[in-house]
């Protein structure tokens, strides 16, 4: 079989294929058998790793709870997404790569002492709060998937945050209050803090929002797969 070009490649292919139904199992061999090395190499910037990551995991959580079966909170926990001869769960992606191995419980303040090495040398330097708006976790609250690729991402990370938070917030000038995402608040220390999440829906929605009390939506956990832009 004739390898594929590069891992960003590989992982976009791989997204395509779950979307439109289509036989993924060699693209997911091609994935497997990589060097670790090529991780390395490929995925230098944080802008690579981004890329290639969230289109895996979103790509991996729809396999597993599709073709699969896997369900509830295992889902998230089970290592059999292999990438580079080396077995994944999705919380390694999210939480260890992505998050710069926080720790998940930690509301973004605090990171995972326990960290496995190569998950921290696989992570990013830096942070990116709009992973938050791109990764999708099969729920009805969950932001859309949608195809990111490294020569748009920053503008397709800036549309996936404007449209979830246009679409999840509301504001009551008479009480004084706003209405917004839950994950707002269960990753506030990626956002900044609280004093973050005001400024990025000042920036973002253009909300005047100091004066005003911030709740928090319900999360709706209904499954809802394939739910792409």
């Amino acid at each position: 079989m004739k390898p594929f070009k590069s891992l960003l490649t590989l992982s976009e292919t791989l997204l395509l294929c779950v979307k439109t139904k289509k036989d993924s199992s060699d693209i997911e061999h091609e994935l497997s058998r990589m060097a670790l090395t090529e991780l390395y190499s490929q995925l230098s910037t944080d802008q690579e790793k981004n890329t290639f990551w969230i289109n895996i995991y979103n790509a991996y959580f729809q396999i597993l709870a599709g073709r699969d079966h896997t369900q509830g909170k295992h889902i998230f926990k089970v290592k059999t997404i292999t990438i580079a001869r080396t077995h994944f769960s999705l919380d390694d992606i999210e939480h260890g790569i992505l998050r710069k191995y926080r720790w998940k419980k930690s509301l973004g303040y605090l990171p995972n002492l326990f960290v496995a090495p190569l998950i921290k040398k696989l992570a990013v330097r830096a942070v990116d709060y709009r992973i938050h708006f791109a990764l999708n976790c099969g729920a009805k609250s969950c932001p859309p998937i949608a195809f990111y690729t490294l020569d748009k991402l920053d503008q397709q990370l800036d549309d996936a945050m404007y449209a979830f938070l246009s679409s999840e917030t509301t504001v009551n000038s008479e009480t004084k209050t706003i209405q917004t995402s839950k994950l707002l608040f269960w990753y506030q220390g990626d956002f900044g803090g609280l004093k973050g999440v005001r400024y990025m829906l000042k920036t973002v929605l253009s909300i005047e929002n100091n004066s005003y009390a911030l709740k928090y939506n319900s999360y709706s956990w209904e499954p809802q797969l394939e739910n792409y832009v």
